[in-house]
């Protein structure tokens, strides 16, 4: 009797779990980049620099104090992250859609916050925030799944739905997966926080360095699966 050969759908089957796999060791990989800079931005200069919730809580609550100083700065540094997020999509469709040139340029702008002087903090932030803008078109879904990179409210509220819907018996697939870039944010903030502890702004070089590496590991990725990550 001839051994049976694999039927299509279990060969697809095959091919969506292991793209979705990478997929997800690479959104952990950028979630802990993420969570260093941010970290490392917010005990240096003590404005976030992923997180625009609290960004935006405080801009409110600084023109609610009429402070205008804190007004204007977090105003450019909201400004440079919608600005980061469509340059990111830009660099992504310019250059076909590959995570390396992406990633080349977010490490590019980390050194440059790294390695400028004190008297340009507020030049240095800006250059982190655009930064963490743009680290979120370098995936924006897994298999279907959105992921979001530098906001992890998003992450935590589809896990807490799908526990919700689970416990009711419902089967839902992938909810799990959004503590993935969680506990990487987590886990980079951490670390951020150390880094900065020894080396204060100068420890971004340090997320400059990480951003290169997987610029480098990207090359690694499927042409084919770098397309379904960063979807048009």
């Amino acid at each position: 009797m001839l051994p049976r050969s694999p039927s299509p759908n279990s060969h697809r089957q095959r091919h969506l779990q292991r793209r979705g796999t990478v997929g997800l060791y690479f959104v952990a990989a950028l979630s802990v980049l993420a969570g260093m800079t941010d970290a490392i931005g917010f005990l240096a200069t003590g404005d976030f620099v992923s997180f625009m919730s609290g960004n935006t809580t405080r801009l409110a609550v600084s023109l609610g104090n009429a402070e205008w100083g804190p007004i204007a700065r977090l105003a450019l540094v909201i400004g440079a992250f919608i600005l980061g997020n469509a340059l990111g999509v830009i660099v992504a469709a310019r250059s076909g859609r590959r995570h390396w040139p992406l990633l080349g340029l977010i490490g590019l702008l980390l050194a440059l916050a790294g390695l400028l002087p004190e008297a340009l903090q507020l030049a240095a932030l800006l250059a982190a925030v655009t930064a963490m803008g743009m680290i979120n078109a370098v995936v924006e879904e897994v298999n279907g799944l959105p992921i979001g990179l530098t906001y992890v409210t998003g992450a935590l509220s589809r896990f807490g739905r799908g526990l919700g819907r689970t416990l009711l018996g419902q089967q839902r697939l992938g909810w799990r997966v959004q503590l993935v870039p969680w506990s990487g944010m987590f886990i980079g903030a951490v670390l951020g926080v150390l880094l900065e502890q020894r080396f204060e702004r100068a420890a971004l070089l340090a997320s400059a360095l990480v951003a290169v590496m997987l610029a480098l590991a990207s090359w690694k990725i499927p042409r084919r699966w770098q397309l379904r990550y960063m979807p048009r």
